[in-house]
Parts: C-alpha cells; structure tokens; sequence
C-alpha cells in the first residue's frame, strides 16, 4: 500500500514540474491525449452502430 502512494506522489510530482516547466509541451500533450480519447470513443461508437445495424 506505501509503495502505490509513493508512486502516485512521484507521478503527481513530475507532472507538476512538467507543467511548471514547459507549460506549452504540457498543453500539446493534453490536446494528444484527449484526440485520443475522442478517436477511441468515436471508433467504439462506429463499431456498435454497424453492430446494431
């Protein structure tokens, strides 16, 4: 259980100093993730639509 909270501090950490640092890399890749996000959702949306039909 210590070792899940460590984890999730150092990650918290690094996307907190990734943010501070480079504030325009951090939006890109939030915009990517999201894109993603949208096109994966899209894809299964499609997928259930031809299933149904």
């Amino acid at each position: 259980m210590d070792i899940k909270k460590i984890a999730l501090y150092i990650v918290v950490v690094f996307v907190l100093y990734t943010i501070i640092t480079s504030p325009a890399r951090s939006a890109e890749l939030v915009q990517v993730g999201f894109e993603g996000i949208s096109t994966a959702a899209q894809g299964v949306g499609d997928f259930m639509t031809q299933l149904v039909n």
